[in-house]
Order: C-alpha cells, then sequence, then structure tokens
C-alpha cells in the first residue's frame, strides 16, 4: 500500500471558502497517469495537482495538472495554489514548474514579517488569438441571447496563452442570468476542429468600475469555475492589445454568482515575443489528508 499526502487550498481568496479550491499531492512520484485522473474526478474540483521530481534539475519541480475528466497542459489557479503550497521550496522567492504548455514561473510575495501574501504566475506562451466566433454561435453556449454579446471592441474570440478559452464581451445583466449549455457547446465544439472537442468559454463585462467574469467548460468537467487564471490571462493581453498601450493591469472578480467570490490580479506587457501575462492572488490553506492507492 502506498500512501500519499494532500492539502487543500482556496485559491484567489484571503476568505475561507471563497475562492477556487485546489488539491495539491506535494510529493506525486510512483503514481500512474490512471491514479492520477481517478483521483482528480474523486476530488471533483475543477484541478488538483501533482507534483512530480524536475527533470532538470535547475527547476522546482514537474506539475501535471488534471480537471475531474483530462489532464490540462497548463492553468492558472493550480499554479498560484501548488506555489503557495511549495513555498518551503523556494529560492528567494521564485519556483519553476515544468508543465506540458512549457515553464511556469512562480513568484512568491511575502510581508515584512516573511509571511506569505500573493503568488503571481507568469504564462509559458504570449498570447495568440484566433479563431472569430459570432454572437449567434456564443450566446446559446452561456444561455443567453446573441444581442446580450457586445461587440464594439472585438467579436468573440479564441485566445490562449497555454491553454485556449473563448473570450467574449457581455452586458453586465447578461453576465449574471447566464448559465452554462453543455449541449450547445458540444455542437460548437464540433463545427470547429481548432476547439479540438474541448470549448471552454469566459464571458466578461464592464460593471462600473468592476471587470466581472464567469467561465463556463462542460467538456472538461467544470459546468462552471469560480477563478480560473488560464481565462483570465488571454483576457489581458486581448484587452492590452485593443489599448495600444504598452502595458497595463487589470483586477478580475470572478465567481461571485457561485457564492466564491475571486480576485484574479492579471498584468500584460508587450515584449519581443508578443504580449506576455500574468496573474496571481491569494491562498487560503483548507484542509490536509492522504490517499492510500
Amino acid at each position: 500500500m502506498r500512501i500519499y499526502e494532500f492539502l487543500t487550498l482556496d485559491v484567489f481568496t484571503t476568505t475561507r471558502f471563497g475562492g477556487n479550491p485546489l488539491a495539491v499531492f506535494p510529493d506525486a512520484a510512483g503514481m500512474s497517469d490512471a491514479e492520477m485522473q481517478a483521483i482528480a474526478a474523486e476530488f471533483n474540483l475543477s484541478e488538483t495537482t501533482f507534483v512530480l521530481p524536475s527533470a532538470d534539475a535547475a527547476n522546482t519541480a514537474r506539475v501535471r495538472i488534471f480537471t475531474p475528466a483530462r489532464e490540462l497542459p497548463f492553468a492558472g489557479h493550480p499554479n498560484v495554489g501548488t506555489g503557495w503550497a511549495l513555498a518551503g521550496r523556494a529560492v528567494e522567492n521564485v519556483l519553476r514548474f515544468e508543465e506540458l504548455a512549457g515553464l511556469v514561473t512562480v513568484t512568491l510575495e511575502r510581508d515584512a514579517a516573511g509571511a506569505l501574501t500573493a503568488a503571481t504566475i507568469a504564462a509559458p506562451l504570449p498570447l495568440t488569438l484566433g479563431p472569430d466566433f459570432t454572437p449567434g454561435e456564443i450566446a446559446p453556449c452561456a444561455g443567453l441571447n446573441p444581442g446580450d454579446i457586445i461587440t464594439t471592441h472585438h467579436a468573440p474570440i479564441c485566445g490562449s496563452v497555454g491553454n485556449p478559452f473563448i473570450l467574449a464581451e457581455v452586458t453586465p445583466e447578461a453576465l449574471a442570468r447566464a448559465a452554462p449549455d453543455a449541449m450547445a457547446m458540444k455542437r460548437l465544439s464540433a463545427a470547429h476542429p481548432v476547439l479540438n472537442n474541448r470549448a471552454a468559454l469566459y464571458i466578461y463585462a464592464h460593471d462600473g468600475a468592476k471587470l466581472r467574469s464567469r467561465m463556463f467548460a462542460p467538456s472538461l468537467g467544470v459546468g462552471e469555475d469560480p477563478a480560473t487564471g488560464s481565462a483570465a490571462t488571454p483576457l489581458a493581453g486581448l484587452l492590452l492589445q485593443l489599448s495600444g498601450a504598452d502595458s497595463g493591469h487589470w483586477d478580475m472578480h470572478q465567481g461571485v454568482e457561485m457564492g466564491r467570490p475571486s480576485l484574479l490580479r492579471t498584468t500584460a506587457r508587450r515584449t519581443e515575443a508578443g504580449i506576455m501575462t500574468t496573474v496571481g492572488g491569494a491562498c487560503v490553506p483548507v484542509m490536509r489528508g492522504e490517499i492510500s492507492l
């Protein structure tokens, strides 16, 4: 019998039972792919991470990320939470994670007393955009009408910094009443092979001074996610591209409709490689335990 310890954290919040819950296995050496997937399905959180020895000794660890349905090449809140969980391994408050999408750097922030206050990740890839979608294609995926989709600044568009999402602006009222439609998203994926049968939709609205967002991904086993760093980052990149500025930062409020309010602090900047992005926030440890395999 093999025993593996785990811990859970609420990510992108300073309040327990807010934000996005995450399970972390800080030493998953010896686990099979099937066991990791089964454990992620058992936890039934949006993601569970498994920490393995790094291939390059210069890096902190190799991190694998699983939803209840499949493995992901990159994701935001799992990296922020895993960085928080492994803070004791940090060298000069920087961790480097080897992942399917590339190398992810996690920067830890501490107060004057040395207490951890935030973790910020740099997305592994520059922003890529395309293709566009019509409001008529996207609206049914969120239980909305085409008129609820705002196209003044951009059409609904696929954006990625390691994990693709359809980014669409909606009215504040539409954001509040949106609901995922798994069949509509399945039809959208079938109509667009570029989505690889895994359409994930990130809708957002400018609500006064706030930028609010929601994420739906039934094909990943996640009906709605309370905080999605890998979607907030391409949105930050898109907003920077639209602004024409060299850099910018946006605070994104997500999870409100789920009763798990989250705050994702994002940045974007233009570089020779393209638009690079970051996302960060605080975490709250919740529980610890072990699993026998």
